[in-house]
């Protein structure tokens, strides 16, 4: 998942989020982040490969402050679990929790 943000005033930003679902339960994690050009670069990159991108300036100016590699603080954990679901049910599909807490959910719609 990407986050980009873009203005007239400020220079365009993006940051890559990785999330590996399993039984791990690691947090997502800051796998790219950039400006202007580099930025431009992670969204195009992130295209190509089919990774949904969401527009939020105030996420991304947010999570622009962790370092690579670090996981996403304690009070993010709701917002990128809503943007994750969400864009397992864009690509037609249910995360396994779902499955598990509601029975009659399919995995594929």
């Amino acid at each position: 998942m990407a986050q980009q943000n873009s203005s007239k005033h400020k220079q365009k930003s993006a940051v890559g989020l990785k999330y590996q679902q399993g039984d791990n339960k690691e947090a997502p994690k800051i796998i790219a982040k950039g400006f202007g050009d580099l930025a431009e670069e992670i969204i195009s990159l992130a295209q190509q490969n089919g990774v949904l991108i969401h527009q939020d300036p105030y996420l991304s100016d947010f999570l622009a402050t962790l370092d690579l590699g670090q996981e996403i603080p304690d009070q993010l954990y709701h917002v990128i679990a809503e943007l994750i679901a969400f864009s397992f049910v864009l690509q037609g599909e249910f995360p396994d929790s779902w499955a598990k807490e509601h029975s009659k959910v399919s995995k594929k719609v």
